[in-house]
């Protein structure tokens, strides 16, 4: 007898046992998917990981229902990538399911059928449980997988609603997955009838008495007549606001204009010219043979060049060398707005082969990419962390484009992992050659390297021999002293910022805050408005006026007077980005002032408007946060301001000071690109700072070799592991009693210096649940895994008491 251990969606620990019916013995294998009963009446997609022939001996064992796939749709290679993940992370591979799998693929009790609208059935040609399927429809509109069980036996539910779907009667609801659509785009013409039998003249008369509608038949006229081979987009007209769609409608009713539609692919093939790749520098050959040599050798690449030093054009060759062998590519981004440019160049060259897999995709388009990528038909694939659990074939090639950033290991989504790592592992299951790329590496990766763990490739200069950008200090106190300062800025930085402008370049102020003041307080008692489901202050946006707290999303409007003692002396305090853009507005009324951050960028298409905005010279300078140091490739940006350099700094976090270092020396990178020319200007009220003081020398290695020696002094990663334990629960009493409880079990089998805590998070209370953590610090080497088996055994405690199970318990490895 043959048994199955088969994973579910559901964050429950392990794999679960099934029995292989007999009919099934001969088809089923590792990797596919099944439908499975689990806990009651519940139905679920279940992935198989392993079959073997070990009966159980203390429960009684349910049969699978039904196989889903006729091959398998999970390839050996990303079973064992989820075993490892799964022991690694300490996390359940149910979690790892439900992120890796877009959840067209994940059949639950809860998925719902209905009749395809206007059809007509054919009955003599079903058989008895169709038959039934299709009454039961007609008489409710909507049925789910556990009331079909009421009138089919288990076996046969999969066979019948699959016949169903092909025959065309029946569809899965909407609201499960969504149709795929060929998007449409609609664009205008004039009349082409109209044009040839009617004067112009009259047509101009007769709309006279309606002026708008007269100069948008002009202006499409123009357009069409300047360009008749470039269509004419029905979106551009409505652009500035002048015309309306109701003047369009008129001119339709008319018969004057008329409105068609094409279809644009979501991922637009390139049929033009193949662009060649550029020549690489004498500096970038050698770089791309050092890969080559620690490829050969069986060893990933830390490749790390200083901004703008080419490192996009050695990740193409590579690629190219990796197709031209017949293997496939896996292109990571820490997020999918940086994709624009690197498309562009990929996009050229491979056309249909190229594919994207992102958040921003809908459901039934991540299920289009995965069928492809399980076809063979996409060869190069760009995408977010989430791409590693693609079912990739003959993978050759992985690259983590700036593999420093904070993105690939965020500490929302669970389970939680650090994409960077876990593609070298990946890479290791394909024996792909992994390549990290990075302007400023992450100390963890730089020390691996120098370690000899990775091979480390430095490319010093930037593409071209363009000049590497200057740093100049300003000392903001002594600026205040001398009265040299207006608002936020040293009279020095408006100068320079005035000097970029007037030389017709471009300028980016950098500001890491949201909103336009951290908090709003009553001068007379002292009162700050607090969120009502956090311990946080919430911040004061002035655009929208109101208060905003960046944890939870909670709103509320700007009081007018303090609620506690109705005095009006309310007063703003702390300085955010958008009071910065208020105050650059004021300083240089006469030019274009734009903000980039995440509050301005909400509506679809911000980014590239204002990308645009700034290629084609219509920006003068940029005000941001930490978005701006990210993927902007210009070449009129000339300065970069920092006017509270300080505030990068100052921060309860032991990588506060690597944090200021890669984001300074980001956005110092898109300075001078094409001049050679760029400056950058850190305003501090402290410039004798190590930080800024190695920054300003310009050698990475110094401020790598300063980091690490700080870190090795208090014991932090990468000198040793660190696994934060995360407890919450909406009563504080019972999470402090289990945070304890917690603590002194890791206690009994861990040193005591290796257990920091339990105490209350930073931030005591997010969203109504109170916070207790407690920081692992574990040596390095073969004590740490005999240390995590304690770890795990700790945990195995702390879950056995009742009283705690209803805590929610989160596990950071390598936090």
């Amino acid at each position: 007898m043959q048994y199955a251990q088969i994973v579910l969606p559901l964050n429950l620990k392990g794999s679960f046992t099934y029995k292989v019916p007999d009919d099934l013995m001969s088809e089923i294998q590792p990797g596919m998917r099944v439908l499975v009963p689990f806990g009651g009446k519940k139905i679920y997609t279940g992935i198989i990981f392993e079959l073997h022939d070990n009966a159980p001996e203390n429960f009684v064992v349910k049969e699978i229902i039904s196989i889903l796939d006729e091959k398998p749709i999970l390839p050996e290679e990303q079973i064992n990538f989820w075993n490892w993940l799964s022991d690694y992370y300490l996390c359940s591979l149910g979690e790892i399911y439900r992120l890796a799998f877009p959840s067209s693929l994940k059949l639950e009790s809860e998925t719902y059928l209905k009749l395809k609208p206007g059809i007509v059935v054919d009955f003599e040609n079903l058989d008895v449980n169709e038959m039934y399927l299709i009454q039961a429809l007609e008489v409710r509109q909507l049925i789910n997988l556990t009331d079909i069980e009421a009138f089919i036996p288990k076996k046969e539910i999969i066979k019948t609603i699959n016949s169903l779907i092909d025959l065309q009667y029946i569809e899965i609801d909407e609201k499960i997955a969504e149709k795929y659509k060929a998007k449409e785009v609609a664009y205008v013409k004039i009349n082409g009838e109209i044009i040839d039998t009617v004067n112009l003249t009259e047509i101009l008369l007769k709309l006279n008495k309606a002026p708008k509608q007269k100069d948008l038949f002009l202006y499409i006229l123009e357009k069409q007549t300047e360009h008749p081979d470039i269509p004419l987009r029905k979106a551009d007209l409505f652009e500035d606001g002048y015309f309306g769609s109701s003047h369009f409608k008129a001119l339709a009713d008319k018969g004057l204009v008329e409105e068609y539609y094409m279809q644009k692919d979501r991922i637009e093939s390139y049929e033009g010219e193949i662009e060649e790749l550029e020549e690489l520098s004498e500096q970038q050959k050698i770089a791309k043979s050092e890969i080559d040599e620690a490829f050969e050798e069986g060893k990933n690449v830390l490749l790390h060049g200083v901004t703008s030093s080419g490192k996009t054009h050695i990740y193409l060759e590579k690629i190219e060398e990796c197709i031209k062998e017949g293997k496939n590519v896996l292109f990571l981004l820490p997020e999918i707005s940086l994709t624009k440019q690197i498309t562009q160049r990929l996009e050229k060259k491979y056309g249909r082969q190229l594919g994207f897999y992102h958040q921003k995709l809908t459901d039934f388009e991540r299920v289009e990419v995965w069928r492809r990528i399980k076809q063979n038909d996409i060869r190069i694939l760009v995408g977010t962390r989430n791409a590693l659990f693609l079912p990739y074939h003959n993978l050759g090639l992985i690259v983590v484009d700036e593999e420093h950033d904070s993105a690939y290991k965020p500490r929302e989504v669970s389970p939680y992992f650090n994409a960077k790592d876990t593609a070298l592992v990946l890479g290791g299951f394909y024996n792909a050659g992994v390549i990290l790329g990075s302007a400023t590496p992450s100390v963890e990766s730089y020390y691996r390297a120098r370690k000899d763990k990775m091979r480390y490739v430095f490319l010093n200069e930037r593409f071209g021999n363009v000049n590497l950008p200057e740093y100049e200090l300003i000392n903001f106190k002594e600026a205040q002293e001398s009265k040299k300062v207006s608002g936020n800025f040293s009279l020095r930085l408006i100068d320079e910022i005035k000097k970029t402008v007037e030389e017709k370049n471009q300028v980016i102020v950098l500001h890491n805050r949201r909103g336009y003041a951290n908090v709003v307080e009553c001068e007379t008692c002292g009162y700050v408005n607090y969120c009502s489901n956090c311990d946080v202050v919430m911040t004061y946006h002035k655009a929208a006026n109101e208060m905003k707290c960046h944890y939870c999303g909670q709103r509320a409007s700007k009081p007018r007077v303090c609620p506690k003692c109705n005095s009006e002396n309310l007063n703003e305090r702390g300085v955010g980005v958008e009071q910065i853009h208020e105050e650059v507005s004021k300083l240089f009324p006469e030019n274009e002032v734009d903000r980039m951050d995440v509050d301005s960028m909400r509506k679809k298409f911000a980014y590239e408007k204002l990308y645009e905005k700034i290629e084609e010279g219509e920006t003068d300078i940029v005000v941001g946060t930490q978005m701006i140091s990210k993927g902007l490739d210009f070449d009129h940006i000339e300065l970069v301001a920092i006017p509270k350099a300080d505030s990068l700094l100052y921060v309860q976090d032991f990588r506060a000071e690597e944090r200021a270092y890669q984001l300074i020396t980001q956005v110092s990178g898109r300075a001078g690109r094409m001049s050679g020319k760029g400056r950058i200007l850190i305003q501090t009220y402290n410039p004798d700072h190590s930080v800024f003081q190695l920054i300003k020398m310009n050698n990475p290695a110094k401020i790598y070799k300063y980091i690490l020696t700080e870190r090795q002094k208090f014991h932090y990663p990468p000198f040793t592991k660190l696994i934060m334990i995360e407890l919450k629960h909406r009563r504080e009493d019972k999470v402090d009693r289990a945070s304890q409880f917690l603590g002194s079990v890791l206690r009994k089998y861990l040193p005591e210096d290796c257990v920091l805590g339990p105490e209350r998070a930073q931030i005591a209370r997010l969203n109504n649940l109170y916070q207790f953590q407690i920081m692992l610090k574990l040596p390095r080497g073969k004590n740490y895994e005999k240390f995590k088996k304690m770890v795990l055994i700790s945990l195995k405690e702390f879950d056995e008491i009742t009283a705690y199970q209803s805590i929610k318990k989160d596990v950071f490895v390598d936090f």
